[in-house]
């Protein structure tokens, strides 16, 4: 199932999914213009991408409407309105965090929705609930994938046991998730082929989410895609929580597919991503994230570090060693 090989050929099993406004939303409280998301869905349609994710399925009773920006809840009708009925080839997605999200009710069936993926986002702990609401998204119509977050922080005895479930499950694929921008190229053959072994078992394709802590979030990505990783998430000028994601810019001039177009990519760096970064929007690698991720850490420390405004790298690289 999972291909291997020639860098230099176009591999058809490869998908794209533009995890913008989803990691994005992490920065600015999802608060994106309406123009923005139209334009970005624009691009991706003509850029090739496989998929686009809008954001999260969050709960409306543990989030307050009004701190964050639509994104975080993804209404049918928000979607709706910037996708009408998706006359494209593009699937649309969205991600539902365990605990997070009152999927029984806000996750209606596939029939009536314009959304074609659930993404299940879970940690090691959480799999029973995980499980759960795979077989919940399933049973509605949608392709589901499990995202098993933070794996670099996780025991190799539980995530062998949570990639089992995840196998035994109606699950479609089985996301890499670097959540902490931790882990390294070698590191990254041996799990991607931990995960293609399994998802060859259990007929099931494998993705990747990187981080990009130690600036290694492309290399990571086309890492795993040489071992048989097949769905590859990047955002708009490496968009995301803290030192962002695989940048889609370099994803795309990295794949040789035809079928993918870098240029409309170009045109919407230019004339959003730059915008956004001058309204104060910051993301992006910087040294207390190379520190997190070093250290296997959440970046949250990092992320406060670089609101403050501070400098004191090696006062901040002493505090996080006491952690």
């Amino acid at each position: 199932m999972a291909q291997k090989g020639d860098l230099m050929t176009a591999r058809s099993d490869i998908r794209v999914l533009d995890a913008t406004i989803r990691d994005g939303g992490l920065v600015n409280n999802f608060m994106f213009s309406d123009d923005f998301i139209n334009a970005l869905y624009r691009t991706n349609v003509k850029a090739g991408v496989d998929y686009m994710e809008f954001g999260y399925k969050a709960s409306k009773e543990l989030f307050d409407v009004n701190k964050f920006g639509k994104w975080k809840f993804c209404d049918e009708e928000s979607i709706r309105e910037i996708v009408g009925d998706n006359n494209s080839d593009m699937k649309i997605s969205v991600m539902a965090d365990v605990g997070r999200c009152d999927y029984k009710k806000d996750i209606i069936d596939k029939k009536d929705s314009v959304i074609d993926m659930v993404r299940v986002a879970t940690y090691v702990h959480q799999m029973p609930a995980a499980i759960e609401m795979i077989e919940d998204a399933k049973a509605k119509g949608y392709e589901v994938t499990c995202n098993i977050m933070a794996i670099s922080n996780a025991k190799e005895s539980d995530i062998d046991q949570a990639l089992e479930m995840v196998g035994q499950s109606s699950a479609d694929g089985i996301y890499i998730v670097d959540s902490y921008g931790a882990l390294y190229p070698e590191q990254i053959r041996a799990i991607a082929d931990k995960y293609t072994e399994l998802g060859e078992k259990y007929g099931k394709y494998i993705g990747m989410h990187a981080h990009n802590n130690q600036q290694l979030a492309f290399a990571n990505t086309i890492e795993a895609l040489s071992h048989g990783v097949s769905l590859l998430d990047a955002t708009m000028m490496s968009m995301g929580r803290g030192a962002g994601n695989c940048a889609m810019e370099l994803l795309l001039s990295f794949l040789k597919n035809p079928k993918y177009n870098v240029f409309p990519v170009l045109r919407f760096l230019e004339d959003y991503m730059l915008p956004l970064k001058e309204t104060g929007a910051v993301w992006g690698y910087d040294i207390p994230y190379l520190l997190t991720g070093r250290l296997n850490q959440h970046p949250s420390a990092a992320i406060d570090f670089c609101k403050d405004n501070r400098k004191d790298y090696a006062d901040f690289y002493t505090d996080l060693l006491d952690k």
